[in-house]
């Protein structure tokens, strides 16, 4: 549940199951193109584009598995703003609202988005909380939000590495220690295994104890 690569256009249309869904993914992205290039005088929040619908029927056009990056490519490509990005994500479907979280770095210069993350990290969806813990969550997320994004991910199960910059953010939280040993406390005193990567975090803040 890593991030994955920031694939370009080429790289996306080379991995595209065959030449329908190529020349669907070229449309689409024109599509995109010409959105940035147009936008409405008076944008709705009813008023759909065209890239937009494209946005949703991307998986069975190209593909599930190739869905993500198809996505993360039409957002950028339509420079959608954070009312865009906001309103895919809060009607889109899980695959949508991924593709969103995942395309805040290349789109979002601040911490507009920051309400998007949150959300993704109340969910039990753990592709959503993966995508969530990425470059924009590590440059936007406050300490005490970020201590509880990594908690959420060793509680969920979704790898320490999908959290960008976790060994910098880590490095010396004594707060962060604190709030581990207490959740590795916990799970022994319920006869449950502690996460292999709540060591790993524990020992770059410094306050890692002897045994957990």
């Amino acid at each position: 549940m890593t991030q994955p690569p920031p694939w370009t256009r080429h790289d996306v249309a080379a991995k595209l199951p065959d030449d329908t869904a190529r020349a669907w993914f070229d449309e689409a992205l024109a599509d995109a193109a010409c959105a940035a290039r147009t936008p409405p005088a008076a944008p709705s929040p009813y008023l759909a584009h065209t890239w937009e619908l494209r946005f949703a029927a991307a998986g069975r056009h190209c593909g599930h598995h190739h869905a993500d990056a198809v996505r993360r490519l039409l957002l950028v490509e339509a420079r959608a703003g954070i009312e865009t990005l906001t309103r895919l994500y809060r009607h889109g479907s899980a695959a949508e609202r991924r593709a969103v979280l995942r395309a805040l770095p290349d789109l979002v210069a601040g911490p507009h988005a920051v309400h998007l993350v949150e959300d993704a990290l109340r969910s039990n969806d753990t592709s959503l909380v993966s995508a969530a813990v990425g470059p924009y969550a590590a440059a936007h997320l406050d300490p005490h939000a970020w201590r509880h994004a990594v908690l959420k991910c060793l509680f969920t199960g979704v790898p320490l590495d999908a959290v960008a910059r976790w060994t910098h953010r880590a490095a010396g939280d004594g707060e962060l220690a604190r709030m581990l040993c207490d959740y590795a406390a916990e799970r022994t005193a319920a006869g449950r295994d502690v996460p292999d990567d709540l060591g790993r975090v524990l020992t770059l803040t410094g306050e890692a104890p002897k045994e957990l």
